[in-house]
């Protein structure tokens, strides 16, 4: 089923296009029920996480939605009420973000000088946990918690489009039996799914419109509007502006550019597995 998160964020959107339908505003709606008008901006944003069922169905009574429409609205307040399983993870994982992912149809990821998360080894994961100070019980939780985010490219969940910086493997280098395993693990992936696209970065490059920083688009269906998550030193967040989207659109369609082809990227890799 489609993820929780893409629930409620569909919920608000019905909620809003119901009540402009209805020719309200969020104060008159507020008036009418008693509510203060923070309380329902909360709910038509989605910053609300768990609307009730009786909330909503007050909301869909003053707006005259009735029958089928009704019921399919009141379908999405449970579903987007139901407990995922990432939010057992929520000490090392984003929440926001991969309630999106695995509600997305289609995943591209640019993570800068780290292999992209749903490609990484277990080895690896525990590597960069540790470089960021964690201890082992987290790093333990981390590798648990990437593990289970990747079961989605094994299941086909959606279309993934990762470009690897060069310079993401080389940093392991010093570690031949971590760099074997990692890059014949994105040979598998790229090579073993019609589903998985993988592009290399040389470092020869040079600089390049990445270089502002790793980040990721997310499409979905049912028309519903793509966003971007964009990562940062203390938590990444997500961007649902258009124009803001748009940018890093356009930064993910010049780095597909100037990388290196799936085919030529397969052929690297494989070379770089057989000399470690």
């Amino acid at each position: 089923m489609t993820s929780p998160t893409v629930r409620r964020r569909r919920l608000s959107a019905e909620l809003r296009r119901h009540r402009v339908h209805a020719g309200m505003t969020l104060s008159d709606v507020a008036e009418e029920l008693e509510w203060s008008p923070a309380k329902l901006g909360h709910i038509e944003t989605g910053i609300r996480k768990w609307p009730s069922v009786m909330e909503i169905s007050a909301l869909l009574r003053l707006y005259g939605v009735t029958g089928g429409q009704r019921e399919a609205i009141l379908t999405l307040v449970r579903e987007s009420r139901l407990r995922p399983w990432w939010t057992e993870y929520e000490d090392v994982l984003s929440s926001a973000y991969v309630g999106n992912e695995a509600g997305a149809v289609s995943v591209q990821s640019y993570a800068g000088i780290l292999v992209p998360d749903l490609l990484q080894t277990p080895d690896y994961t525990a590597s960069v946990a540790r470089a960021l100070g964690h201890g082992e019980h987290t790093v333990e939780r981390m590798v648990a918690a990437y593990l289970k985010r990747q079961e989605v490219l094994d299941q086909g969940g959606f279309d993934y489009h990762a470009i690897i910086e060069e310079d993401a493997l080389q940093r392991v280098a010093g570690n031949l039996g971590l760099l074997r395993a990692q890059t014949n693990r994105i040979v598998e992936l790229a090579t073993s799914s019609d589903r998985v696209t993988v592009q290399l970065l040389p470092t020869s490059t040079g600089p390049h419109p990445g270089v502002s920083g790793p980040f990721s688009v997310l499409e979905f269906d049912e028309d519903e509007a793509a966003l971007a998550y964009v990562e940062a030193t203390h938590g990444g967040s997500i961007v649902e502006a258009e124009e803001s989207v748009a940018a890093c659109k356009q930064v993910w369609s010049e780095l597909t550019r100037i990388a290196a082809s799936p085919q030529v990227t397969t052929g690297i890799l494989r070379r770089m597995a057989l000399l470690t």
